[in-house]
């Protein structure tokens, strides 16, 4: 799938159909277009070569996956590397999607492997009539990593929720499948942690070198994207602290109830151990014993380990060891 939409001096745009509209719009410096790539065909990963003489690794990398969040000059464009990240509720999971994109002095071409919501989002907006996004590519830019970014408040926001409901399963019901969930999160949080540090540091770049396609209030409004970033990483610190809080506390709470469990058996034990003391004592058959003689010598054994049973709780529970 590919979408090609170019803005003119006017501010106003217009859709082309064939990508290879886009060679005609490079030599029209008063337009600026946008050129998108899903899933991008070995065909037209040739023609970006072709038409915008991308390097070769500027390509490779926007291709692979698992790269990390840069931004690396070029003689005639910059390319960026930045994740976009979303929750599925379904899976309790967070998901990170790459998007590459390309910047020229009139152009900006962006490549990601499926659908983006913050590409389409973006684009759209683009479109509609006295847009406010101008046909300045350092706009345009700000625009789309501004839809990136804003879309991670969502994402932790539902983070923070998932990890009230795990702290309510350790101390109010204490549920053993809580541990998994701890953990699938902390990895959540860590993925995102690996994105997220990059990219402050990507917007950082884009803000103290003087990049020619840039004007002094497309900064400012980086500038504000970057805060945004800075408050998404400070974020997922916070929470992998509370995370790693709700780990030790759910290891102590085990700790604990092991505890009382062996305590438990360790006063039962004694128990046992004092009414078979009793049995042992009668179970020895020397005849000079006179209470292997008497009537009530069975009940009566019966009656002293309930005697000494009974004693031997309360005097625990005397002790708070029950």
């Amino acid at each position: 799938m590919a979408v090609l939409v170019a803005c003119d001096s006017n501010g106003k745009t217009h859709r082309f159909e064939d990508i290879q509209e886009a060679h005609s719009l490079l030599t029209q410096k008063d337009s600026t277009f946008w050129l998108d790539l899903v899933k991008p065909s070995p065909e037209e990963l040739a023609f970006l070569s072709e038409t915008f003489q991308f390097h070769p690794l500027a390509i490779e990398d926007a291709t692979r996956p698992h790269e990390r969040p840069k931004v690396d000059s070029y003689p005639n464009y910059y390319f960026i590397l930045f994740y976009s990240a979303h929750y599925d509720h379904l899976q309790e999971r967070v998901f990170t999607l790459p998007i590459s994109i390309f910047i020229g002095p009139n152009y900006l071409v962006s490549i990601h492997s499926q659908a983006s919501t913050q590409v389409e989002d973006t684009l759209r907006r683009w479109q509609v009539a006295h847009s406010p996004i101008s046909n300045r590519i350092g706009a345009l830019l700000y625009a789309l990593l501004d839809a990136i970014v804003d879309d991670y408040f969502p994402v932790i926001d539902a983070i923070a929720d998932r990890i009230d409901e795990l702290e309510d399963h350790i101390f109010t019901h204490f549920d053993e499948r809580a541990i998994e969930q701890i953990f699938a999160l902390k990895k959540d949080l860590l993925g995102l942690r690996r994105v997220a540090s990059p990219q402050r540091d990507v917007l950082n770049v884009l803000l103290r070198r003087e990049q020619p396609i840039f004007q002094v209030e497309d900064l400012i409004y980086l500038q504000d994207v970057y805060d945004h970033i800075v408050r998404v990483a400070d974020s997922i610190d916070t929470y992998r602290d509370l995370l790693s809080s709700a780990l030790d506390s759910f290891l102590s709470l085990q700790s604990n109830r092991l505890n009382q469990i062996v305590k438990v058996l360790t006063i039962a034990s004694i128990v046992l151990m004092s009414d078979a003391l009793i049995a042992g004592i009668y179970g020895m058959n020397f005849s000079h014993m006179p209470e292997l003689h008497w009537s009530f010598g069975y009940p009566y054994s019966l009656l002293l380990m309930v005697v000494v049973s009974v004693g031997l709780v309360l005097l625990f529970r005397k002790m708070r060891w029950l």
